[in-house]
């Protein structure tokens, strides 16, 4: 059973919270039939993307072997067999069909269009520069239309910006993490690190790091905005904004670990507090003034 729950990889379900911005972001907490199906979908994407983790992990047991963290994990470890990692894959996969099956087809579409593109990923697009990042950030962007769809709300092309250069601010972290990690061992481990360098890596980041503030200013302040939620304050929430990447890239440059950052910021108790408070900011800006 820890073996099973290790193949899941439920720290990384964290990511699956961008299902719930359009719930949040819509105005509809208030709403217990929105919050159910909001919490379905998010349930749905967790089984999803352990399903995804799992196929990866059995089609890269090799190369994991190879890898200083990765050959822990219970396939390449032996502690979990192949043929018992595929059939709980496949019943994960089948639970998350299944859930999303209960949230409509349009849901449905948006979460087989999502485990296609993480088919798709493992067995090809990781292996062609750049594609390999926007492929993971189009995730995140299905992740926030799939809890929009589930919902039935209209998801605002702001939020969808913000996801995406975030999206890439973390995926572009996350290959400058492995690059460092694995340095001569790189190419062997996933051959399209070859195609990096900290210098290029370090020019995305900036980038998308600057992107990613300016968007959410932008949008805080756009006058739909402001007429949806009749308020100006949620640009008084980008502080919190500043501070979770500011840390995020302290944990990249100056406290670089074994785990990648975005493991390693589920661990921060400084990033954690700033979450939270981000988040009860939102609210309260949103619902209550």
């Amino acid at each position: 059973m820890r073996a099973l729950l290790q193949l899941m990889r439920p720290t990384h379900w964290l990511k699956n919270v961008f299902v719930l911005a359009p719930v949040v972001f819509a105005q509809q907490l208030t709403n217990v039939d929105s919050i159910t199906r909001a919490a379905i979908a998010l349930v749905s994407f967790c089984l999803a993307s352990s399903a995804v983790y799992g196929f990866n992990d059995i089609r890269d047991r090799e190369e994991d072997r190879l890898h200083p963290i990765k050959k822990d994990r219970p396939i390449p470890s032996g502690d979990l067999s192949v043929g018992a990692a595929a059939a709980f894959t496949i019943a994960l996969a089948a639970g998350a069909l299944g859930l999303g099956l209960s949230l409509g087809a349009a849901f449905l579409q948006v979460l087989l269009g999502y485990m296609l593109l993480n088919f798709l990923y493992t067995t090809s697009l990781k292996h062609v520069v750049i594609l390999d990042v926007m492929s993971v950030s189009l995730g995140f962007v299905l992740r926030v239309l799939a809890g929009a769809v589930a919902i039935d709300v209209e998801v605002s092309a702001w939020l969808l910006l913000c996801t995406i250069f975030l999206a890439l601010f973390l995926s572009f972290s996350k290959r400058r993490h492995e690059l460092m990690l694995l340095d001569q061992q790189a190419s062997d481990q996933r051959p399209v690190l070859t195609n990096y360098s900290p210098a290029f890596l370090d020019q995305m980041i900036n980038v998308v790091t600057a992107s990613t503030v300016v968007a959410f200013a932008l949008y805080s302040i756009a006058p739909e905005t402001v007429e949806k939620f009749e308020t100006r304050f949620l640009i008084y929430t980008t502080p919190f904004v500043l501070y979770g990447i500011f840390r995020y890239l302290y944990l990249t440059y100056q406290r670089p670990g074994r785990l990648n950052p975005t493991e390693d910021v589920v661990r921060d108790l400084p990033s954690i507090v700033n979450l939270v408070l981000w988040s009860m900011a939102v609210v309260y800006v949103i619902y209550y003034l």
